[in-house]
Parts: structure tokens; sequence; C-alpha cells
């Protein structure tokens, strides 16, 4: 292993670095192209950014601390000689725990899994060393990455930057912590039902759930999507570029071929002019939507429809029995894998989660079970439909801003524990693009000053349609708040 240099570590311990911490990922790598900056000296920003942050946060469950500074090292010295291997080499990143990475544990957030090292890479992390990216390290999830929350029986609780008694969601609760605080511009998280999205909008990122299969993924499973969590749209159709290639070893079997087009460079060939986008802000099951938060909704369609779109009101997109049924399998999945554990490895899993995984799963017969699936089945094909006639949709993307940091979900009531993924959950059955957007910031006195986000939806593979809207919401939108510098 290259030894980090005795410069390395003079910017490791400079306090002129650490606002490189904040450079957008666009900046830093035209920056590095340059070399008006050096991969050092940003990584070293961050690492310091992460010290000082980390006690309060929580937000990584493993910091690469000396891999880091020597994967800065050999990217300078390919930018030096110019060979680098993407516009994003040198440019630092975070991958959420469950995107293994050889040689480090993935206990999936969970006292109760095995803290074996993985033996090999997840094809993310294959394509981000491939791309001289610098892996900082792993970023933290709740138990199994089954509810949305910060809180895990192996990490500890994680806590949202803009308020350190607010909760960050999940199941990508440390990916967007890191990027809300300044821990580089670029993270990835999963999203099975909201798992990216939904930590997104409480911590005020950008989020991005691809198409099912356009980042190849393992272990692949229904609706389960890797994409990128940012601070701006174009640092995540930046990453997108990346992640999207194809895996040479196949071991997503749900991929998609490649994307025929780059997502950076065409973000600005976009008209919203005409485009048909419909909006509705009542999700027909779970949590009612708090005032302000339909309000971002409303306010955003209009000025879609300013821009030159043609809105639309819609109805809602499931019902309370598809909402149920999605609630219940995975109930079912989650019983069954802690039915197969030890009596030491049960105690070690959250109260909340061991109730709400068996509070009703034992009375389910085959046949419940096979409606559950075949209501998800109906989930999907309604969605489609639904929104077909659409070239985009927007909603919000949780019912309320931020809850409180000690609850595993909304209310805390583990027999309601999903209740609040009503907006998110059909577009990972349905298979389609959907993004979380900032639009401003809660006026509600139990919220007040968290962020609100907007779910923008896109047809099944139109990834980059996505990402285009969502740029052009960037320069729409409300006047945006500084990112919190201060964690206290």
């Amino acid at each position: 292993m290259q030894k980090t240099s005795a410069s390395a570590w003079v910017y490791l311990q400079s306090t002129r670095m650490e606002t490189l911490c904040w450079l957008e990922a666009s900046d830093m790598s035209a920056q590095l192209a340059a070399r008006a900056v050096d991969a050092v000296a940003i990584t070293a920003s961050v690492v310091r950014r992460i010290d000082e942050c980390e006690p309060a946060l929580n937000a990584m469950y493993l910091v690469k601390r000396q891999a880091a500074l020597d994967a800065a090292n050999e990217a300078s010295a390919r930018r030096k000689y110019r060979k680098s291997r993407s516009p994003l080499d040198g440019v630092p990143i975070t991958l959420k725990e469950n995107i293994y990475t050889a040689g480090d544990p993935a206990p999936i957030g969970a006292a109760a899994s095995p803290l074996t090292a993985r033996t090999m890479n997840s094809p993310i992390a294959d394509r981000v060393a491939e791309a001289g990216m610098v892996m900082l390290g792993k970023t933290t999830m709740p138990d199994f990455g089954m509810l949305t929350s910060g809180r895990s029986s192996i990490h500890g609780t994680t806590r949202n930057p803009w308020q350190l008694d607010r909760n960050p969601g999940g199941s990508s609760s440390g990916a967007a912590a890191a990027a809300a605080a300044g821990y580089g511009p670029l993270h990835i998280g999963t999203d099975i039902g909201g798992s990216i999205r939904l930590p997104a909008s409480f911590c005020g990122l950008f989020g991005l759930k691809p198409s099912l299969g356009r980042v190849p993924i393992n272990p692949p499973f229904m609706g389960r999507a890797a994409g990128p969590m940012t601070r701006t749209v174009r640092d995540a159709a930046m990453l997108m570029d990346i992640i999207t290639k194809p895996d040479p070893s196949h071991r997503d079997f749900m991929n998609l071929p490649p994307a025929d087009t780059a997502f950076a460079a065409n973000l600005e060939n976009f008209d919203l002019r005409g485009k048909r986008i419909g909006v509705f802000v009542d999700a027909g099951c779970g949590w009612s939507v708090q005032a302000d938060v339909a309000a971002a909704t409303w306010d955003c369609a209009q000025q879609l429809e300013i821009g030159g779109a043609i809105v639309e009101p819609m109805t809602p997109l499931i019902t309370p029995q598809w909402l149920d049924s999605m609630c219940a399998f995975f109930e079912v999945r989650s019983a069954n894998d802690f039915s197969a554990m030890s009596a030491e490895q049960k105690r070690s899993i959250p109260e909340f989660l061991m109730h709400w995984a068996t509070y009703r799963a034992s009375a389910f017969s085959g046949r419940r079970v096979m409606r559950f699936y075949n209501d998800i089945m109906a989930m999907r094909e309604a969605t489609i439909a639904r929104t077909h006639a659409f070239d985009f949709v927007i909603s919000p993307v949780a019912p309320m801003p931020a809850f409180e940091v000690e609850n595993f979900c909304p209310g805390n009531d583990p027999e309601k524990a999903l209740q609040h993924i009503a907006f998110t959950v059909p577009y990972n059955m349905s298979e389609q693009p959907a993004a979380s957007i900032n639009w401003w910031y809660s006026t509600e006195p139990q919220s007040e000053g968290l962020p609100i986000g907007v779910q923008v939806a896109g047809r099944r593979f139109d990834d980059l349609g996505v990402l285009q809207l969502c740029y052009a919401l960037e320069q729409m939108r409300p006047a945006q708040r500084p990112w919190p510098v201060r964690i206290a």
C-alpha cells in the first residue's frame, strides 16, 4: 500500500482546507482538471469535516482515512500526468453499508448479523474504483434496512444535521446525514420503498431512485434500487454516468441495457413547455399530509405551469388495501428471516422491529401471502396505468418533515410502521424512476425550519427525463437556506 505523504498529513491537519468539503462534485471536477486544487487537499478537508461532526451525527459506519488519502495521492498523480480515469477521478464518495466492499464487514445495520468481511465488491463499488473516485467509507443504516429511521442496534442513532433532535430517515440514514453535513458531495444509498427519497426529503437533498435495474446492484430484489444522494442535481447526473455502466460479471439479473445517452451532458437539453405533469397531494392511505408539505407540492406545480407545462390534478395511485398488503408482505419476509436466527441473535433485534415483523405474521396463511403479492402486482399495474398519460408526476415525498430522532418511524407505532411510504413505494413496484428535490422549509411550530421535498416521478426507463426536470426545478424553486455547517 502506498504510504500517505507528509504533505497529506499537513493537509489533514490544516484549518485552511476545511471549506473544500462543501464544493460540488462538478466544481471539484473542474478544479481538479485545471489543477487549481489537489485531490489530497479535498480528501483531507472532508476527513476533517467527518472528524468534527461524527460524535454528534453518527453518519459513518467505517471511515477509511488511510485508504482514502492513498487513493487521493494516486488520483493526484494521474491528474498530473493527464491520465484521469473519469471526470470524477479524485472526487470523494461514501457508500451505504449494504453496498459491499471487499474486506469490510456489512452487518446491514444489525447487531444480530455476523461481522464477517465481504469477499467481493458490489458492482457499484467496482465502478467507483474504476472511475478513480476516493472512497471515504461506509454510511450507517437501521437494522436490515427495513424501517425509515436512523436507529440501529449496531451503529447507534444517526441524527439529522438540520436539527439533532430529528431523524434523518432511512434506510439510507447515514448517507443523507453525511450529504447534508458536508462529508463530500457524493453519496450512494439504496431504496426498496422510499429509502433514498425519504431521507433525502428529511435532510434537504436531491435523491434519485433510478428505474429498477438501471444501476447494477447485488443482490437484486423486487423494487430494490441504488442511486445518488447529493446536494445538486448535476452532481447526481455525473454520478449516474459512472454507476450505470454495465457490470461485466452480470451480478444483477435485473440489470437494464446501458442508457443510450449521457446524463450530465444532457441535463439542459430539455424544454418544459407542453410537458404534461400530473399532481396529487393525497396518497389515499397512510398518514394525513401536513399542510406546509402539501403547499410545497402545489407551489412546485404552479411554477411548472408558469414555465409552460400542462399541469393536471390526479387522484391517489393506490388503495389502503394495497399499502397494507405491501406492509404485510415485508413483515412476513422479515419474520421468516428472524425465525432462522439463534436465540442470541433474536435478543439483539430491537423490540420495536421484532414486534413489527411478528405481531400478525404467524396468522397469515399461504393463500393470504399470495393475496399480498397479487395486491403488490395490482399496485404496479395501476401505478403504470395511472401515470402513463403524463410525462411526469409530482407529489409529496413524505406526509411530514423529519420526525423525532428517538422514533423508529413517524408516530413510533410498530403496527403502523410503514404508513408514511404511500407516496414513494408505488414507484418501487412499478420500476419507474422517482426523485426527491428540496422545495422549501416547514413553517409549522412542531417542525419549523426543517426541509420539505417534492417527489418527481417519470415514465419507466426515463431516468434522464427525471434528472432534467429536477435540474429545471432547481432554477425555479424558492431560495434555499445555507447547509447546516454548524453541528451542535
